[in-house]
């Protein structure tokens, strides 16, 4: 099962839950065009089910009315379906144009009270009815907390060859070596990858990966590959990755969309990452900021994660941002 969104989720009641589909698109039908169809299907007959659309239902099936925004579906979900299945099935009939960064909820009419209202908890299908999926009026926002027991920190491809290409190369070291330093100070795992070290070189030597969890190769540009996702899996309390390295607008960005994809929540750390050109930088940035992407700063990371004065590694931390972290060219945009 693979999670299809960082913010896209169902409620009963008020209890929000992520929502998971084996494949967004994967399970949809033959078609056949028409100008009433939000996705140009007359019918559609469910592959996996050999269940028509179009409401018809053998002994084990029961008809549902499947609604979102102006459009309204007959289809089929069998017997004894709960919320899983009723997600997957409209996933199915409208996922291009369901939006995966809000929250959604699904509703039940009732004929006694004549409307639509929250599904019971517990809900399951045992005869014909109408539901609707219902975009949530609020925006998802995320909050950004860090914890160290629910963090890890990925490095991408801070090598030799980079430096005399990247701008405000030095400073970025600068700044990546304090992460890696708290990192070993409050015991976070470290991902350091190398972007085709045999032409590129390895990571520079003022960076210090000593007790680093992994340091893998890679050519494609985003890290999340075989190698991460493993250490990952080994690491079930994560939820929070904070990225860090070069390019902002390659590497980092395709590194921070996939990780957004897998439920991660994402900390892109500013001031430890850059590019060639000062204008991909920027641009990359915000376009990170609006994608849900928390884009931060060394400094603020280190004291979230400690937290508090009294935290017995405040003094270790404090030591390494006693001098404030070099700007990188960052305020020349601001």
């Amino acid at each position: 099962m693979e999670c299809i969104g960082l913010t896209l989720g169902y409620s009963s009641g008020l209890q929000y839950r992520p929502i998971c589909s084996t494949d967004r698109f994967s399970r949809f039908c033959t078609v056949a065009p028409s100008l009433n169809d939000p996705r140009g299907c007359t019918q559609t007959h469910d592959t996996a089910s050999g269940i028509m659309a179009d409401g018809h239902s053998n002994n084990n099936h029961v008809p549902v009315l499947l609604s979102f925004s102006a459009f309204s579906r007959p289809s089929s979900v069998p017997v004894g379906s709960g919320y899983e299945v009723l997600i997957q099935k409209f996933l199915s009939i409208y996922g291009r144009q369901i939006d995966l960064h809000r929250k959604f909820m699904i509703q039940l009419y009732s004929d006694e009270w004549a409307q639509y209202i929250d599904l019971p908890k517990g809900f399951i299908i045992s005869e014909k009815c109408k539901l609707r999926f219902v975009p949530l009026e609020t925006d998802v926002t995320v909050l950004g907390n860090l914890i160290p027991a629910t963090t890890v920190f990925f490095c991408c491809d801070m090598q030799e060859r980079f430096r005399p290409a990247i701008k405000y190369f030095g400073d970025i070291i600068s700044v990546g070596q304090r992460l890696l330093q708290g990192a070993r100070i409050l015991g976070i795992p470290v991902i350091v990858s190398e972007q085709y070290p045999k032409g590129l070189g390895s990571t520079v030597q003022e960076m210090d990966l000593t007790g680093a969890r992994l340091v893998f190769p890679k050519t494609k540009f985003s890290m999340v590959l075989p190698e991460a996702e493993a250490a990952l899996a080994d690491l079930p309390g994560v939820r929070s990755v904070v990225l860090f390295g070069v390019e902002t607008h390659v590497c980092i960005q395709q590194t921070a969309l996939d990780l957004l994809a897998r439920g991660f929540e994402v900390h892109m750390v500013a001031d430890s990452t850059s590019s060639r050109s000062m204008m991909d930088r920027m641009f990359a940035l915000e376009r990170m900021a609006r994608t849900g992407i928390i884009v931060t700063t060394s400094e603020s990371v280190l004291l979230q994660l400690v937290g508090d004065k009294e935290h017995p590694k405040f003094k270790e931390i404090q030591n390494i941002i006693k001098a404030s972290a070099p700007e990188s060219g960052l305020l020349s945009k601001v």
